[in-house]
């Protein structure tokens, strides 16, 4: 046993003494004789590849700036020597690169760029510029903008990418190499597909807009066929033949020649991803009026099942409605042909999702202008922008409408809406036990959509479908090859004259999935369904809702009047209602005593859109030129 010299032993048991009373008799407080370690902030710096070797500064509230050097794995560790007090900011130089991080209290924090976009967010200005002249203030501005900045930037990167950080942003743990590091990877690929740096990224976080590595409606650089004019129609041809001849009696003789323009332009997926859609710019052209268009039409197509078609056709019904309509009596035209279709090379279409319909159509109209302001076409769109569209597209251009007025006010002016026989109401078209006409087209085109976009419509696609259908459903539409008749004809959609609409629902969908949600509130279907409705939201600019009471496809006891409704319980005076029925029933009903299936089966998609698209142009005019 090892002996303790006696002088020690006296000390220790003096110690021991004093650790148990004092003066006071109260339990004393234990001191500790080590000397306290200096605070350090230490964490990593990486851009995907470890900032290796790169130079760290330190600037806090109070104390003096501070520098070191990152490892070769982009590891720091700067101690605090000179009484330096957090907040801090952190700068790590890289050869070219510039990046920011903040640390509220020392410890860990790591710098990146999206630390640096969550700096940039939280001060609204360049996290350069502050860094230069950090102190108090300015952290303390920093810090309370914190957890929205770090939300701001989180959800940006979950748009963008599908996926985010699992841990914090600014001290998280993370290596070069895992999963979180791969995210700054795939940051870096995104923005170089878009053309943009992550400057483009500072400057949207300073303005509080969504980030976005794509300069949406920029025209695609790599298409020599982008802006260029296909055709010009004269307006002997448009009044006199193609595909818009009958249309005069609706709008009139054509004013101008029309140019046919083809874009292609670039846009975002439902993710926010990188990608393009294709579609028409119509422009007025000739002498006088015809010269500078009066003002833009932002047209959204209606269903289509067709993936090869695009509306820069001047053989195209619809392009023809156009250019009869609007084009011809002065009006610029863009009308897009949406993800998934023609020039796009998005893998599918998502149908019916109102975010993606609207970026589409505001992209469209960033393209546009583009386009009418290159060299070869030269033409200034004023800004005067009218939104419409029919069936989907009347979905659609609500949809972007909403959009432009809440997000893009000082950059789109829009001045009217004319949104025509859309479905703005379709969780509320899912309760309804009837099927519509055109059920096996739309329905199954929707569910198989949505379950690309949500991922939780079904577990496997037979819990959905019947067979034959469940084995090819989800990659029929839109189709390369097939249209509405031979969709039907060669048997991939149930149909034909003697096959009601009910039966038709029931040929394809498993009857569990139908009744699921028309009763459940908490049906996965149900759900998304309100997530794309329309209702809820208050225009500024004038509406014009127009649709036809017979219509069997799109009825407006479900979607038009509960639209009118919804508007109305907010007591809005700047929303008009017209119905075409009566005009309808005027110029064909009396097919409905001799031919029922053919006055209903052209109901909707031959009878109502120009006589809407003649409500539109009226509404159009009478804003430019209110009465006196």
């Amino acid at each position: 046993m090892q002996k303790t010299h006696p002088k020690l032993a006296a000390i220790t048991i003096a110690v021991l003494l004093a650790a148990c009373t004092d003066n006071t008799g109260l339990p004393p407080v234990a001191v500790s004789t080590t000397p306290a370690a200096n605070p350090t902030i230490s964490g990593l710096a990486a851009t995907g590849a470890a900032m290796a070797n790169a130079d760290v500064t330190v600037k806090c509230s109070t104390g003096a700036t501070i520098k070191g050097k990152t490892a070769a794995d982009g590891s720091f560790n700067i101690e605090l020597t000179g009484g330096q007090t957090a907040p801090c900011m952190v700068q790590v130089t890289l050869g070219g690169v510039t990046l920011h991080g903040f640390a509220n209290a020392a410890g860990r924090i790591n710098v990146t760029p999206l630390t640096d976009l969550v700096v940039t967010k939280a001060l609204g200005s360049g996290a350069a510029a502050a860094f230069d002249s950090f102190d108090a203030a300015k952290g303390k501005t920093i810090a309370g903008a914190l957890d929205a900045a770090k939300k701001y930037v989180s959800d940006s990167i979950k748009t963008i990418l599908d996926t985010s950080p699992s841990g914090d942003l600014l001290t998280g743990v993370f290596k070069v190499g895992d999963a979180d590091d791969k995210i700054l990877d795939a940051l870096a690929a995104a923005l170089a597909r878009g053309g943009k740096t992550l400057a483009d990224l500072r400057t949207n976080a300073q303005a509080g807009k969504t980030l976005t590595p794509v300069d949406r409606g920029s025209l695609v650089a790599n298409d020599a066929e982008s802006s260029k004019v296909v055709t010009t129609v004269t307006k002997a041809a448009l009044d006199t033949g193609g595909t818009s001849s009958g249309l005069i009696n609706l709008s009139g003789p054509a004013q101008c020649d029309v140019k046919v323009v083809a874009i292609n332009y670039n846009t975002i997926g439902v993710k926010g991803e990188a990608t393009n859609a294709s579609g028409v710019l119509l422009l007025p052209s000739g002498a006088g009026a015809c010269a500078t268009p009066k003002g833009l039409v932002a047209y959204a197509k209606g269903t289509d099942v067709q993936k090869p078609r695009t509306l820069a056709n001047p053989a195209d019904g619809e392009t023809g409605l156009l250019a009869a309509m609007y084009a011809a009596q002065g009006y610029a035209v863009v009308a897009t042909d949406y993800l998934g279709y023609a020039k796009s090379a998005y893998p599918y279409h998502p149908y019916l999702h109102a975010d993606s319909e609207a970026s589409a159509i505001v992209d469209a109209i960033r393209a546009a202008r583009n386009a009418a302001a290159t060299t070869a076409i030269g033409v200034t769109l004023p800004n005067k922008v009218f939104v419409t569209g029919y069936s989907q597209g009347g979905h659609a251009s609500m949809a972007a409408h909403r959009a432009i007025e809440r997000d893009n006010a000082s950059e789109i002016n829009v001045m009217g809406g004319a949104h025509l026989a859309g479905p703005y109401n379709l969780s509320g078209s899912l309760k309804v036990t009837s099927a519509v006409g055109g059920v096996q087209f739309f329905v199954p085109f929707l569910v198989t959509a949505w379950q690309k976009i949500y991922g939780d419509i079904y577990a496997k696609v037979s819990d959905a479908f019947k067979a034959p259908y469940d084995s090819y459903i989800e990659t029929l539409l839109p189709s390369p090859t097939l249209t509405y008749t031979t969709l039907v004809t060669t048997g991939k959609l149930p149909g034909g004259p003697t096959v009601s609409p009910d039966q038709a629902r029931d040929t394809i969908f498993q009857t569990t999935f139908t009744a699921s949600s028309q009763t459940s509130n908490t049906n996965t279907l149900y759900i998304a369904a309100k997530k794309n409705d329309l209702l809820g939201w208050s225009p500024k600019a004038a509406v014009l809702l127009c649709g036809g009471s017979g219509d069997p496809t799109v009825p407006p006891a479900v979607h038009m009047t509960p639209m009118k409704a919804d508007f109305d319980s907010r007591s809005l005076n700047n929303v008009t209602v017209v119905d075409v029925d009566p005009t309808i029933l005027y110029l064909y009903g009396s097919l409905l005593m001799t031919d029922p299936a053919t006055y209903y089966g052209n109901y909707h998609g031959t009878y109502e859109p120009p006589l809407c698209a003649q409500q539109a142009k009226k509404s159009f005019d009478r804003i430019l030129n209110p009465p006196l």
